[in-house]
């Protein structure tokens, strides 16, 4: 409990104290957001044209270090296969993003890396993702949702559904990511939840497929969740409306790979749509209305993703965001509703 707390406080106040810097480095460089407005309304945002990007830097750096901290500081846990694994994975995504993030502003427009190149490069970090959790780590390929199930996906189709998740839920929180804070509060609240799923698995080794007294995989995966709640939360500290820094694809690739992630080495994958209901809502959202355009030349919502379509339908931006977060924060509830009804349902599992 002492590694969780020591990760998520470190994370956090560097996250709040660091942010301030990266903003002044970022403003003395000219790295700054640039807003498409080529769709058929005038785009909300148009007037935060300008404000530093690439502040997901603070909080994969945040992140790490309350990592490292926590192990250095705190002697009764050790550096596991499946913690280090996730954080490779954070690092390369944000790589990714940091290239999308830099180009964008190099060629002062919203576009950065091509398409096909940021597939390439999702596709690239989350195969290397998979094959450490299958060859180093060891992790189970059976298809889970609380625990594990009786379907057995096999090493190849495993691979090809991490990979998936990976890409799909780095996608989803980068489209969320389209008001100040919204995406990095609702982040805060899922990685919330995986530190109580962690953790508890950690608690109950054997219920969870452990061996006796060889949970610390577990334990570690709560230490990374932990090190990026507080590294969001501190972030959301300068990103909360009015902005003063956009994560940028540098941040929502990170941290939606960081969820996926923990979904897949704690074998909760099934869960996490429930738990990041939000993100899923969002990226419906936009295939609703490229499907509903392209194929019916209709539009389902004024403007998508929905959070512009409640914009531009007369809510105020703030209003969206604290209802966006009651949402997300019911999807976190009841996702680890679902955890704990099925964990009392075990026989044995509460005497």
């Amino acid at each position: 409990m002492i590694a969780l707390l020591l990760a998520g406080s470190v994370a956090f106040v560097l996250s709040v104290f660091g942010t301030p810097f990266l903003i002044r480095i970022l403003r003395a460089r000219g790295i700054g957001q640039t807003i498409r407005d080529d769709g058929p309304f005038t785009h909300p945002h148009a007037q935060k044209a300008g404000t530093p990007t690439m502040g997901g830097v603070i909080i994969v750096v945040s992140a790490v270090v309350g990592y490292l901290i926590a192990h250095i500081r705190t002697e009764q846990i050790k550096f596991a296969r499946t913690g280090v694994t996730l954080l490779l994975l954070v690092i390369g995504l944000a790589a990714v993003g940091f290239i999308d993030d830099y180009l964008g502003v190099r060629k002062g427009r919203n576009l950065g890396l091509r398409k096909r190149g940021k597939s390439s490069g999702l596709l690239l970090v989350g195969t290397g993702f998979a094959l450490l959790a299958l060859h180093w780590v060891d992790t189970s390929t059976h298809l889970s949702f609380t625990r594990l199930l009786d379907i057995e996906l096999g090493t190849w189709l495993w691979l090809v559904w991490a990979v998936l998740i990976v890409t799909g839920t780095s996608n989803a929180v980068n489209i969320t990511d389209g008001m100040d804070g919204l995406a990095a509060g609702a982040a805060t609240l899922v990685f919330a939840a995986f530190v109580v799923i962690a953790f508890w698995q950690f608690r109950h080794p054997e219920t969870y497929g452990f061996a006796p007294g060889q949970a610390g995989p577990a334990l570690d995966l709560a230490v990374v969740a932990a090190a990026m709640m507080g590294a969001c939360a501190g972030f959301l500290w300068w990103n909360a409306a009015p902005a003063r820094l956009f994560m940028g694809d540098t941040g929502s690739l990170a941290v939606g790979g960081a969820m996926a992630g923990l979904a897949l080495l704690t074998n909760t994958n099934l869960l996490l749509p429930i738990l990041g209901g939000l993100f899923v809502v969002e990226t419906v959202s936009v295939i609703a209305q490229v499907v509903a355009f392209r194929g019916f030349k209709r539009r389902v919502l004024r403007m998508a993703p929905i959070h512009h379509h409640y914009e531009v339908a007369g809510w105020h931006e703030f209003t969206v965001i604290v209802r966006f977060w009651l949402f997300a924060g019911l999807c976190v509830a009841l996702g680890l509703g679902l955890f704990y009804a099925d964990f009392i349902r075990i026989p044995g599992a509460i005497d």
